[in-house]
């Protein structure tokens, strides 16, 4: 089989922040890493599921609702994956950057983590996914659309 083009990216030099992975017509898809790939640290399983309700809630209530297709972790837990549509770079950007003082501040019952709502409802960690939230902030600050190319 054909190699797919994120395969091709050296993970051994990839470091937080967010990135374009690639483009399909009107759909961008941005790389967000959370963690250094390979570096023995992962995000937790119920950190990053707490994590996936807040990122996705928020981002699908902002003004660029019409614009967001997908926010959701990476298999191998070092990020998350957010698509979107029509949205210019730096738009996405500061929907990002406002995702985490959202999180990073969040207080509350995390949403949709119900039985009725989620599949595995109990594996929630807020604290974690803020901790998550508020590690990337500094990372993110002064983030540009020169900064959304991977490094080589």
């Amino acid at each position: 089989m054909k190699r797919i083009a994120s395969f091709e990216v050296n993970h051994d030099l990839l470091t937080p922040g967010m990135y374009t992975s690639r483009i399909d017509g009107d759909i961008t898809t941005y790389d967000i890493r959370m963690v250094r790939p390979n570096g023995g640290v992962y995000l937790q399983p119920a950190a990053s599921h707490s994590f996936e309700h807040l990122f996705a809630t928020y981002t699908r209530n902002s003004r660029f609702a019409a614009h967001i297709i997908y926010c959701g972790p990476m298999g191998c837990m070092t990020g998350f994956y957010f698509l979107v549509r029509d949205l210019p770079p730096a738009d996405a950007i500061a929907l990002v950057q406002e995702s985490m003082a959202f999180i990073a501040a969040y207080e509350g019952d995390i949403p949709g983590a119900s039985r009725i709502e989620c599949g595995n409802y109990l594996l929630q960690d807020l604290e974690g996914a803020r901790k998550i939230a508020a590690s990337m902030i500094p990372v993110l600050d002064g983030w540009t659309e020169a900064d959304l190319v991977y490094k080589s």
